[in-house]
């Protein structure tokens, strides 16, 4: 947990943090039931979530995940041909990580209210520089704990209208200012600052064991309508204290978004900025190798597949909630035809 001062300094930074409730009474009686009210946290990660100006009916629109240490990342995006400028920043920072074999991504921006999508070549340098103050966070945060790092970068997601530019001046000014902490508030305030249609924050947790030791998994999403194989208006982190190596980490998520996220649907329509991303940092001091590779890939197969089911279950007109289960198949892809 961040010491009091750094709270402060978080809580003052350049503008002062629009406090909203996370109450799960505010929201739809038949959903409160999926709404947690505590969880179990990856060590070593912190989250927050704030009002920031997007939304101009007051509601949450800004949040932060932050992991304490360099992290190993991967992410799976949309299909569609005309992907969104959020969706290329990562792609680019994912890839960059990848190519140069070092854990560079330390945060995650996300902000609800617009999408930055079909904002041609200003939209990709909106998208940088929401990075960049999400990386400059990370430089504060660390500063400020008296922890040598060597900071690192942010991924960014957008959600929202389409067609209009980020008000990054509300956006940066928020990140400054966000409140982060381990508590299971703080990741709440997270889960309900990615709403937009949604009537329910989307928020996941638990503890499984991996060759006999404990790691923690963590996951957000949204998502109400536009929803089809292969994803569709889905935003969705999950993090993990294992350590995982960036080859294991890309098939684990193959696998498991294969078998989750891209295996639900709601309205058949496809979005621009669909993103799940998987950030492990190693905190547990838990490493996916070996057998323990098969354990990790399985356990986060089935919490990606329980975190989808809340998009499902949150469909904008759905009365049903259906799981359909093929049998005879020769293998998994025939079995998704």
């Amino acid at each position: 947990m961040l010491s009091s001062n750094l709270r402060q300094l978080h809580r003052l930074g350049r503008g002062a943090i629009n406090m909203f409730s996370t109450d799960a009474k505010q929201f739809p009686e038949a959903k409160r039931r999926f709404i947690p009210s505590q969880g179990t946290y990856p060590h070593g990660f912190f989250a927050g979530g704030s009002h920031c100006g997007i939304k101009k009916n007051g509601k949450a629109d800004l949040a932060l995940l932050v992991s304490d240490r360099p992290t190993t990342t991967s992410a799976v995006f949309t299909t569609n041909q005309f992907c969104a400028a959020p969706v290329q920043y990562d792609r680019s920072v994912i890839n960059g990580a990848r190519d140069a074999q070092e854990q560079r991504v330390r945060a995650v921006v996300i902000n609800s209210g617009c999408a930055n999508a079909v904002t041609g070549q200003q939209g990709l340098a909106d998208a940088q520089e929401m990075g960049e103050a999400g990386a400059a966070f990370v430089r504060m945060f660390d500063k400020e704990r008296g922890v040598e790092h060597e900071g690192g970068e942010a991924l960014v997601m957008s959600t929202g209208v389409i067609g209009q530019r980020l008000p990054l001046s509300k956006i940066t000014d928020g990140v400054t200012a966000m409140q982060v902490d381990e508590t299971h508030e703080a990741w709440m305030r997270a889960a309900v600052a990615h709403m937009t249609t949604d009537t329910f924050p989307k928020l996941l947790s638990r503890q499984v064991d991996i060759a006999g030791q404990p790691i923690h998994l963590a996951g957000i999403t949204k998502g109400a309508g536009m929803i089809h194989p292969n994803m569709a208006t889905l935003l969705g982190t999950v993090c993990t204290d294992a350590s995982v190596p960036q080859s294991l980490l890309d098939k684990a998520l193959a696998h498991a978004v294969a078998r989750s996220f891209n295996a639900i649907s709601i309205d058949g329509d496809m979005s621009t900025n669909d993103t799940i991303a998987v950030i492990a940092n190693g905190a547990s001091g838990v490493v996916v190798d070996g057998a323990a590779y098969e354990q990790f890939t399985t356990a986060l197969t089935e919490f990606m597949a329980d975190l989808a089911s809340l998009v499902v279950r949150d469909g904008e007109g759905a009365t049903k909630f259906l799981t359909i289960e093929v049998t005879g198949a020769r293998t998994f892809a025939d079995a998704k035809q």
